[in-house]
């Protein structure tokens, strides 16, 4: 059993958008996602989702978008990104998912999740270079913390995963003092790995995918890994 991770899936079934305007290699990406999903995934393995999944702006709408993702092999564990307006409350979304029978999909919000060896907790974060919001910055922190601890609350002794849409950690802002909390916050819980997504195109350079703070760092866009599942 493995778990794989792809962020940004950015469907749009119900009313299409063309992709290609961010780059040639978008054209028909849900087919390459797809493609690759088949190949790689089992029905016992898991998908990471971290963001970024549908363009719609309501639920009612992500019919098309959520049927894709459910009749996909493996369960699917799904976080906020900055394009999912269709974003409600999780009751509300885990009972539209039930609803329509998508029961492969899980929500990561304030919770955790024990997937094989690993704890997978996360929150969206926020785009901190570009809108230093400190009462946002403090919220998304205070949630990841929330996640942070349903994680050991269930388990203490297996590895945590975090799953985080906006980037944690970047080179021109290695010494933001948001990174340095976020960071901080995840060596406090013992975090092993962290996978993100959000960056596109020329953005895939402020990309960190090293070892750094005790941390393994990965991008997971879906166009910064060509479309194919990253295996963790």
């Amino acid at each position: 059993m493995s778990i794989y991770a792809i962020a940004d899936l950015h469907l749009s079934f119900n009313n299409p958008k063309p992709m290609n305007i961010f780059g040639d290699n978008w054209e028909n990406h849900e087919k390459k996602i797809k493609d690759n999903w088949l190949q790689v995934v089992k029905d016992n393995d898991t998908v990471l989702i971290p963001g970024d999944f549908s363009w719609e702006t309501y639920i009612e709408n992500t019919y098309k978008d959520f049927y894709y993702l459910n009749s996909l092999p493996g369960k699917k564990i799904l976080l906020k990104g900055n394009h999912d307006y269709w974003w409600t409350t999780l009751t509300n979304i885990r009972n539209y998912l039930k609803e329509n029978n998508f029961n492969s999909i899980n929500i990561l919000f304030n919770n955790c999740y024990e997937v094989e060896n690993y704890l997978i907790a996360g929150t969206r974060g926020w785009d901190f270079y570009k809108n230093n919001d400190n009462k946002i910055i403090q919220r998304e922190i205070n949630r990841l913390e929330i996640s942070l601890k349903a994680a050991r609350e269930k388990n203490r002794e297996k590895d945590i995963i975090v799953c985080m849409h906006y980037p944690p950690i970047s080179k021109d802002y290695i010494n933001n003092e948001y990174e340095q909390k976020i960071v901080h916050l995840m060596n406090q819980y013992n975090v092993k790995k962290c996978f993100y997504g959000h960056l596109h195109g020329i953005s895939h350079e402020q990309a960190i995918n090293e070892l750094k703070n005790n941390i393994q760092f990965q991008l997971v866009s879906a166009d910064y890994l060509n479309f194919n599942l990253f295996k963790v």
